[in-house]
């Protein structure tokens, strides 16, 4: 019987870390989701920032909705410690996220204030849309100067 036990906790220790690295697995996914979201919804404002797409408010208000929509989900649970770049592959979050939680929550509530700015944007005609992305890609840029690993 007691090695019925030992060959169950060992057992139950190996599946579990196989657990815990398939958790991180869709916890990458859905955090990088998030970001391709907010790519398509930056490209499609920034294609009627420039003219190449003619201003559509109901457009724009979806794309500024939909990057609203991002900057309110839950970060927490998509950023587990030990998913950084450092410990799992597929990911450019560094170890710093961790290590300051509170300035990256508040980075991405930076991008929510901005996000706010730009559904307000996206009413007000192409010539407003331009300087919201601005405001936008500064957010971004603060995070990522600080907690992305830059690309090999």
């Amino acid at each position: 019987m007691k090695t019925f036990f030992s060959a169950a906790l060992a057992a139950s220790l190996v599946l579990g870390g196989a657990a815990t690295a398939q958790d991180y697995a869709g916890h990458l996914k859905a955090r990088q989701g998030q970001f391709r979201i907010l790519a398509i919804n930056l490209g499609i404002l920034g294609s009627i920032a420039k003219g190449e797409t003619a201003y559509d408010e109901a457009t724009a208000g979806a794309a500024a909705q939909s990057i609203k929509a991002v900057t309110m989900i839950n970060q927490a649970p998509l950023w587990p410690e030990g998913s950084d770049n450092m410990s799992i592959d597929g990911t450019r979050g560094q170890p710093s996220i961790w290590d300051d939680f509170a300035d990256f929550e508040s980075k991405w509530s930076a991008l929510g204030t901005a996000a706010d700015a730009m559904v307000v944007a996206a009413a007000e005609g192409q010539g407003a849309i331009g300087p919201a992305l601005g405001q936008l890609g500064g957010a971004c840029k603060a995070c990522h100067e600080k907690h992305r690993a830059p690309e090999n």
